[in-house]
């Protein structure tokens, strides 16, 4: 139980730090990259890296009916989701998109009430509801950030799109086990952003080295580990809970934007977060409150 625990914390902290330090990176690489190309680079850099650790641990290939939802899961988890966000980006600022981003616990909720017949309690719904309005107050602080409906929508679609895979993919997380899905799910996204390969080669001769080390970091530090991680929460706990931690990663996303970015962050922010962390608790705190009661009784 306390090993469980503590690979649960690792996995969370994994998943906040590097899929916040994502929004300033993608800011930073897009100067010298388009969205299609950054996103293609990044999947690249990051199958490129498990093709390497799949060969040293002698991960095998998935079964040949499993292939046609394996690549729709990886499409819509990586090649769509990267794809919209960094259009999103383009035109809406680090702060507004990763609370945007934010909507996608929300959306899993629905999806599995609605597809998967989970029932959902009061708690949580209000959690949710809480923990945006504190993300709302800390992006919305976030002073020099730009606005545009149509980095909205895209943004919001894919947040969407990731919520499908992380509803869907359960089943094949369990019949293939976490390392050996998630190597499957990031080829599967690569391949769906291929055509974009003569591209990205054209802007790879020009593009800057800091913006190239950027996609780089993006390629395995905010792809593969977040996911990884994030694939074990969602084996443990369920999605709806693995997506929660994703409410923190607009406070690291503005605090490090602040850092590299230098862009400042507001006594309304430290307000926001304050809000968001009575969300959380609302949505955990009943369930934690729980397994304590038992593990005195034990």
């Amino acid at each position: 139980m306390r090993n469980r625990t503590v690979f649960l914390l690792v996995s969370y902290v994994s998943i906040i730090f590097f899929w916040g330090s994502s929004f300033p990176a993608i800011r930073f690489a897009l100067h010298s990259y388009t969205p299609e190309s950054l996103a293609l680079f990044r999947l690249l850099i990051a199958s490129s890296f498990l093709v390497i650790i799949a060969i040293v641990l002698r991960i095998g290939l998935p079964n040949m009916r499993d292939v046609p939802m394996l690549v729709l899961l990886g499409c819509l988890g990586f090649s769509a989701y990267h794809l919209f966000l960094n259009k999103g980006e383009t035109t809406v600022g680090g702060g507004i998109a990763s609370l945007l981003v934010s909507t996608t616990p929300i959306f899993s909720l629905v999806l599995e009430r609605l597809y998967l017949k989970r029932k959902m309690g009061v708690s949580k719904w209000l959690g949710s509801f809480i923990s945006f309005l504190g993300i709302a107050f800390f992006s919305l602080s976030y002073h020099s950030q730009s606005y545009s409906i149509s980095g909205t929508v895209f943004i919001l679609l894919a947040s969407f799109s990731e919520s499908l895979y992380f509803v869907f993919q359960t089943r094949y997380l369990k019949q293939y086990g976490m390392f050996a899905f998630i190597t499957y799910m990031i080829w599967g996204g690569t391949i769906g952003m291929l055509w974009f390969f003569p591209r990205l080669l054209t802007e790879i001769e020009v593009a800057s080295f800091s913006s190239t080390l950027a996609v780089m970091y993006l390629g395995v530090f905010s792809s593969v580990l977040p996911y990884l991680a994030l694939a074990y929460i969602n084996l443990k706990v369920g999605a709806s809970e693995a997506t929660t931690s994703l409410y923190l990663i607009p406070i690291v996303a503005v605090i490090l934007s602040g850092i590299w970015l230098d862009e400042k962050i507001t006594l309304l922010s430290v307000g926001g977060g304050i809000i968001t962390f009575l969300g959380l608790f609302l949505i955990h705190g009943k369930q934690q409150m729980s397994r304590a009661k038992d593990n005195i009784n034990f």
